[in-house]
Formats: C-alpha cells, structure tokens, sequence
C-alpha cells in the first residue's frame, strides 16, 4: 500500500467523490399564477370585540371556615385556575385565612 497520498485523493477518502454542481440546480418552471379579484374590503367595527377565551382549567375548592374554635362553621367555595389539586387548596386557604382564623379544605374537584 502507498503511504504517500495526495491532498485529491486524502478528500475522496474523507469527504467521498464531489458532486459536480451542474446536475444540482435545476431550471426552475414557474406555474401559473391564479388571477385574484380582490372584493371590497370589510372594515372591523370601531367597538371592541368579544374574543373567544381559550380553555382554562378550573378546579373547585370547598372550605369549612370559622373564627372560633370548634364554634359554627361556614363552609366557603374557592374556583382555582390550575390543574394541580394541591396548589388549589394551598391558593383557597391561603385566600380564607386573610378573612378566617380557622380552614380545612373539605373537597377539591374538577369544573
């Protein structure tokens, strides 16, 4: 075997043969463009717009609440935006406990 070899043939051995760019490009055939007629345009009313809400999640926390110790209890519904069951009652008791001395999350469920 040679162990001198040309830059040439060192490329081919690396690289592969060259693809000559002749063959690469193509003459491009243009299709026909469709004419387009173009109607009289509608302009967007000048009051705004009702815009479809996209899905939210929602998930609903019942509470019982009271300010007293064993003493009558309320019972308060919380509406979370998360699919997470636990940050929902972490979110609700964290609300009723700015108006309640005392919470406990009864039931957490999906709208």
């Amino acid at each position: 075997m040679n162990s001198e070899l040309t830059e040439e043939e060192m490329r081919r051995a690396l690289f592969g043969t060259p693809q000559p760019e002749e063959k690469a490009s193509a003459p491009l055939v243009q299709e026909p463009v469709p004419e387009v007629v173009f109607t009289k345009l509608v302009a967007a009313p000048t009051a705004m717009q009702k815009v479809a809400k996209a899905f939210t999640p929602r998930l609903r926390v019942t509470l019982r609440v009271g300010n007293e110790f064993e003493g009558k209890m309320r019972e308060l519904i919380h509406e979370a935006d998360t699919l997470s069951s636990l940050l929902a009652g972490q979110e609700a008791v964290k609300a009723a406990r700015k108006k309640y001395r005392y919470v406990e999350v009864v039931s957490v469920k999906s709208m």
